[in-house]
């Protein structure tokens, strides 16, 4: 990997608007490939090189652009496009999962993996993250109808594209070289065993380890186990991600709405405001679902993100509020060590 130069790491205008001509003089832009514990492998138009961070690497995510000396990260570029959701478990966190992204490519399979409530979680994401959405239906070739799924993805959103390939096959994968050629970044998403590392294969030229899934109920197991920002066969570059176990949303509102908008015009054309369209005069929500234009799962599906996203964006706004209280508060010294009797 040391045959690369800027413009084909993915290096544009709004990075280079951001360059210091004095500050900046002696600094080198770099690309991270990936993230380790204690430094980030990032690449170069002179090869790839580690560096340490100044500061936490938690703070920096694969395809990050950065300024550096060549030991260390002297600061981290604004990113274009950030794709993030609140982090698995019960903590309340904002978990980064890559950054400028052109297109986030959303991999299910035409069996029980398919899941229109998920798909729409994803897409939401990739709208907040600024990133072009593509929904990919992998193993076609084991569905009797494979058209059907391609048509009720179709129906989500009028800013997605839709592909049915069999991943297996290399000329099926070459489909999707539009969205990894020169200067592109395509990040594939979905659950395990929907086919995202031999799709990462074929599109890298990288062998990696693949696992089939369990016949049951069509979940695989995981494969990926880090992200990582890979040269592609069509000159662009690839990101691949472990399968999601969890997908919860945070400050992703205007991608939810975006995602939704056949539910939000509507709502703009209720009688009332404040109209919380169940049995409304004038409710235009519930006239479309009676005139069976508007699916109501649709709108049971839109309330519930909402819900979650506002629910999930004040846990993380509270959280954060709570450590920055205690750092002012250990800074002043008003928090003091636990004794031996674990008192204060």
């Amino acid at each position: 990997m040391t045959d690369f130069t800027l413009a084909d790491l993915g290096w544009s205008a709004p990075f280079a608007r951001q360059l210091d001509p004095e500050t900046d003089a002696e600094a080198t832009p770099a690309r991270i490939a990936e993230v380790m514990r204690d430094h980030v492998l990032a690449l170069t138009a002179d090869g790839p090189v580690p560096l340490i961070t100044p500061d936490s690497t938690g703070l920096y995510v694969v395809g990050d652009w950065v300024l550096q000396d060549g030991i260390r990260v002297l600061r981290r570029l604004d990113r274009q496009t950030e794709i993030a959701r609140r982090a698995a478990g019960p903590a309340a966190a904002r978990q980064l999962i890559a950054a400028n992204v052109d297109t986030l490519a959303i991999v299910t399979s035409c069996n029980a993996d398919f899941n229109v409530a998920r798909i729409e979680r994803y897409l939401a994401m990739a709208t907040q993250a600024g990133c072009l959405p593509l929904v990919i239906l992998t193993k076609a070739d084991q569905s009797d109808d494979p058209d059907s799924y391609a048509k009720t993805a179709d129906r989500l959103s009028p800013l997605l594209t839709t592909l049915t390939l069999d991943a297996r096959l290399p000329e099926e994968a070459a489909k999707l070289a539009p969205w990894c050629g020169p200067g592109q970044t395509l990040a594939l998403v979905g659950s395990s065993g929907v086919g995202k590392t031999t799709l990462q294969n074929h599109l890298t030229g990288i062998t990696a380890l693949t696992q089939d899934i369990r016949e049951d109920d069509a979940k695989g197991r995981h494969t990926t186990t880090a992200r990582a920002l890979r040269p592609t066969l069509a000159g662009g570059w690839l990101i691949d991600t472990p399968g999601m176990r969890e997908l919860a949303l945070s400050d992703a509102s205007e991608g939810i709405h975006a995602v939704f908008s056949d539910v939000t015009d509507l709502i703009g054309q209720c009688r009332f405001s404040d109209c919380a369209h169940e049995a409304e005069p004038g409710c235009a929500v519930q006239q479309a679902i009676s005139d069976g234009t508007l699916d109501a799962g649709r709108l049971d599906r839109w309330r519930k993100l909402m819900r979650e996203d506002q629910f999930n964006t004040e846990s993380v706004a509270e959280a954060r509020a709570r450590f920055r209280k205690l750092g002012k508060m250990h800074k002043s010294g008003k928090v003091r060590g636990k004794s031996k009797r674990g008192e204060e």
